[in-house]
């Protein structure tokens, strides 16, 4: 264990090969703390298409530029029963998951923070674009400053315990400034590519991969007015308002405007789709949300005037929400949303305070 001086605060740093991650390890250096910082791998290493091992190599070249100790974790079997099996199940059910939600709150924050608190006795550093904001004994999850870049959405389902043990040195700069750091310090990794591949599995092509764990059936694509226009390869791999992949084409229409996916018709195995990007199947001003997390720990007993999102980098749209049983919430916008989508997370604001959220299900 790094132990430190008696009077330098510790810190431990997820670091992932990222330049995120590794410009957050460098911020703190240069603050003053005793920086370690821990690799996690959560994805099997002999999948061909994993980049654990490319991102570990650059892990370890950013660690001993900044002359700090690196770890690994191995959280594989974690990921797979908390994360991906969840999202297996979800997709399954014909919703959409999110598994990065799902992999801040069990794994990042969950068996990974529990670790740092029990074997380094350090809070953990994040290179995520989001602040905590401590007001006496009680923290509250804020958006980064770069709202191209703010990655709350991600984080809401954090409780005060985590919160108390998370810094996200991040969530002051934007990206661009993080970029610039990066070449000043010559880490290593200064201009790797971020990724955008989902969660730790990494960036595939999707259906193709999940076809690999689940099993689909066929069927029929038709447009709202019941023509049949082509074959879907299981209506589990397609979400709403997905355009690509459905392998139609404009030819099919009576001009070659695009088809989008309005509803999954789950009893039939049936996809619905049509030409109209705002088509009225797939417009809807209210769902529930269940699964309700409040950050603050309490559910509140009155109509909520909140802002929502319902995707990342959604602008905030206003809206009302009201508690329920069993802990779901009524929300009501107040203007139609498109691709409400089952499986998804609505995550509420006021102003760049973060609530919380619930996961969308639909009638």
């Amino acid at each position: 264990m790094n132990t430190g001086s008696e009077h330098t605060p510790r810190i431990t740093v997820g670091l992932s090969g990222g330049v995120d991650s590794a410009v957050t390890a460098a911020l703190l250096k240069e603050a003053g703390y005793d920086v370690s910082a821990i690799f996690m791998q959560n994805w099997p290493s002999d999948d061909p298409q994993c980049t654990a091992s490319v991102d570990l190599s650059d892990a370890q070249s950013v660690a001993d530029h900044l002359n700090i100790p690196l770890s690994v974790i191995n959280l594989c079997d974690e990921y797979r029963q908390r994360v991906f099996d969840h999202c297996l199940d979800d997709f399954a059910a014909g919703n959409t998951p999110n598994p990065d939600v799902w992999c801040n709150k069990e794994i990042k924050f969950g068996v990974f923070l529990e670790h740092i608190l029990t074997q380094h006795q350090t809070s953990l550093a994040t290179g995520h674009y989001a602040t905590v904001k401590q007001i006496g004994d009680h923290y509250e999850l804020h958006k980064g400053i770069d709202t191209n870049k703010d990655q709350s959405y991600f984080l809401y389902w954090l409780n005060q315990k985590q919160l108390s043990h998370a810094q996200f040195p991040l969530g002051n700069y934007e990206k661009p400034q993080i970029r610039e750091i990066a070449k000043r310090l010559r880490l290593p990794n200064a201009t790797k590519k971020d990724s955008t591949g989902i969660c730790f599995i990494g960036e595939r092509q999707f259906k193709p991969f999940l076809q690999n764990f689940l099993l689909a059936q066929p069927g029929v694509i038709r447009t709202p007015n019941e023509r049949e226009i082509g074959q879907h390869d299981g209506v589990i791999f397609y979400t709403l308002g997905q355009r690509k992949g459905l392998n139609i084409g404009g030819r099919q229409g009576a001009d070659d405007a695009p088809w989008y996916v309005v509803h999954k018709d789950l009893e039939n195995n049936e996809l619905i789709v049509a030409q109209e990007h705002d088509h009225p199947l797939i417009m809807r001003k209210e769902c529930v949300l269940k699964d309700m997390h409040w950050i603050s720990g309490v559910t509140p007993n009155e109509p909520v005037i909140c802002q929502a999102k319902t995707r990342y980098r959604q602008a905030d749209q206003a809206a009302t929400l009201t508690p329920l049983d069993n802990n779901s919430s009524h929300i009501r916008f107040e203007e139609p949303q498109r691709a409400l989508t089952p499986g998804q997370s609505v995550v509420l604001y006021q102003g760049s305070q973060c609530l919380g959220g619930g996961i969308i299900t639909l009638p």
